[in-house]
């Protein structure tokens, strides 16, 4: 098994850099949009900071932030890992890796969704923004990972 420190604190920061960017066009279109009627219909399960009119988006970023780099470092070492079964050019190949992310993460919705009492909707556009954002975003992992790692 690989570990490669450079490449989990320089890729990763890259790979929640491009999912970072993505997120603020998902968040207006769907969390913003689509599923803004449906969050309001339960508001037991969402942060006090998130219930509040306009919601406090900015006492929630330290922790969005935290979670997000250690999921991208964790998402980089998984990468790295597994790269070398996954054929094509360095985009190709992150992208491959994005989709695989995408269906995992799609997978772990469904689960939830027979635990958690939330809208199926929710869970569906969830799984769909999971896509949305994996793919390309590991398209931009696959990009720089060579220029990181250096293999």
């Amino acid at each position: 098994m690989k570990f490669n420190i450079k490449l989990i604190l320089l890729g990763g920061l890259a790979y929640y850099v491009a999912q970072w960017v993505i997120a603020m066009v998902t968040g207006m279109v769907i969390h913003e949009g689509i599923l803004d009627p449906v969050y309001m219909a339960v508001p037991e399960f969402w942060r006090p900071e998130l219930n509040q009119d306009p919601p406090d988006m900015a006492a929630l970023m330290p922790l969005w932030i935290v979670t997000g780099l250690i999921g991208a470092f964790i998402g980089v070492f998984i990468y790295d890992n597994i790269r070398a079964a996954l054929a094509g050019s360095p985009a190709i190949s992150g992208a491959k890796f994005g989709f695989l992310a995408g269906l995992f993460y799609a997978s772990i919705c469904m689960g939830f969704n027979g635990v958690f009492n939330v809208p199926e909707t929710i869970w569906m556009w969830w799984a769909i923004e999971g896509f949305v954002i994996f793919i390309p975003s590991g398209a931009v992992l696959g990009w720089v990972t060579p220029k990181i790692a250096k293999d």
